[in-house]
């Protein structure tokens, strides 16, 4: 399953050095950290607003394009998925309660 988030995250850090004017990516890049989380921003809006909806196809769809810009995140972070997979691994089998409260405040 996550084999598609590591091909992704290859293509995202192969686009880092394109031009802007050629690669929708690159140009997300260029706008650096702020740009990218306004996008991420208004796809976690269009998400909200896409779960508020009856229309599944639709949530599938902006569920699809925040993970692909918080993807661009992470690379802009020197990150990957691997990092955020591991994390998730990390917490599965414990109770969401017993996790939240372990965090550090």
């Amino acid at each position: 399953m996550s084999d598609i988030l590591t091909e992704l995250s290859q293509v995202i850090d192969s686009r880092k050095t394109a031009s802007p004017a050629e690669s929708y990516v690159a140009s997300l890049f260029h706008l650096g950290t702020d740009g990218i989380l306004k996008k991420i921003g208004e796809e976690a809006t269009e998400v909200i607003m896409a779960g508020k909806g009856t229309d599944r196809a639709t949530v599938i769809h902006e569920v699809a394009d925040l993970w692909f810009h918080t993807l661009i995140l992470l690379s802009s972070l020197d990150l990957g998925p691997a990092e955020v997979l591991a994390e998730l691994e990390s917490r599965h089998g414990i109770s969401g309660l017993a996790e939240k409260a372990s965090r550090k405040k």
